[in-house]
């Protein structure tokens, strides 16, 4: 079990698209769970959340939220860029699942996704 909500086959992809080496993606993936979990009661406040279909919910930051977190966690463009695409492409599964696909689109066109483990 990973310590953050991405499937597999998603940190595979995103890791190819912006790539970053497969094996060093779930860390990347891990060190941002980490930063989020710390960060939850002030996303709560600050921004939407929108509920996923599995163990999933999304929290809809500001445009260039993960660059911003990438740099505070000391992650290189090609790493924060695919810690950016595994959370969208884990939001756009999810809006496919529930059937919200248009919307799910829409958010992203507009705003970055932070995927959280709903679980924790």
């Amino acid at each position: 079990m990973s310590d953050h909500p991405i499937e597999a086959q998603l940190v595979l992809l995103a890791g190819t698209h912006a790539s970053v080496p497969l094996d060093r993606l779930p860390s990347l993936l891990e060190g941002a769970q980490r930063y989020v979990s710390d960060h939850r009661t002030e996303y709560e406040r600050r921004y939407e959340r929108i509920e996923g279909a599995r163990d999933a919910d999304y929290y809809c930051a500001e445009t260039g939220y993960w660059e911003s977190v990438g740099e505070e966690l000391g992650f290189n463009r090609r790493e924060w860029e695919a810690v950016r695409r595994a959370h969208e492409a884990q939001f756009e599964r999810d809006g496919r699942r529930l059937d919200r696909e248009a919307e799910f689109e829409s958010t992203l066109e507009l705003r970055e996704v932070v995927a959280v483990d709903a679980t924790r």
